[in-house]
């Protein structure tokens, strides 16, 4: 989660031609499965592979759907500030985990991803629902590894040399235990 404090601030509004006053705001967000599939269902559009398409009005909903504070007032988040935003996108884009993936080009690594198949992921992997909650990269994370340990282990291909060094060795058996198959 993350703790962000909205300072007091005026706002015009050209609409009202009135001035707002927004007090000072202590906000808890969460990038989470939750909040990507709040966002997801009004916009229907991918947050995740799309990120960079995202429009300011897209963005700060995203950011309304990350809130867990109740009760704020809309106009609190028009009193974003730079740093606060900056806090933001650090503590989205944060991986939250320790595990490192090599950097080879993955299959499908242009799939557009959604909340509906991360879910989908979480199911047929047999991760618990709570996880919803967890950090959104932490979750992704979690089911890489999944899939990268339940993958079916490669078998050593073998070279020309292991093939001679693996028949000397089957003609070493045959003449020490005397069979001929």
């Amino acid at each position: 989660m993350l703790h962000i404090i909205v300072p007091k601030t005026e706002l015009f509004l050209e609409d009202t031609n009135r001035f707002y006053y927004i007090k000072e705001t202590h906000l808890t967000l969460e990038h989470s499965l939750i909040s990507l599939s709040k966002w997801e269902s009004k916009w229907k559009k991918p947050f995740l592979s799309k990120r960079s398409l995202i429009t300011d009005e897209e963005r700060l909903d995203y950011i309304r759907c990350m809130t867990i504070t109740p009760n704020v007032d809309p106009f609190t988040y028009a009193a974003l500030t730079s740093e606060n935003i900056k806090a933001i996108d650090d503590y989205i884009d944060d991986p939250q985990s320790a595990t490192v993936f090599s950097k080879d080009k993955e299959k499908g690594s242009n799939r557009i991803v959604t909340s509906e198949l991360i879910y989908y992921w979480m199911f047929s992997l047999g991760i618990p629902l709570e996880l919803e909650r967890w950090h959104l990269n932490r979750l992704l994370t979690l089911i890489r590894v999944f899939q990268f340990e339940n993958q079916p282990k490669k078998k050593h291909k073998m070279t020309r040399d292991d093939l001679a060094k693996r028949d000397a060795l089957n003609r070493q058996r045959k003449a020490k235990y005397h069979t001929n198959g």
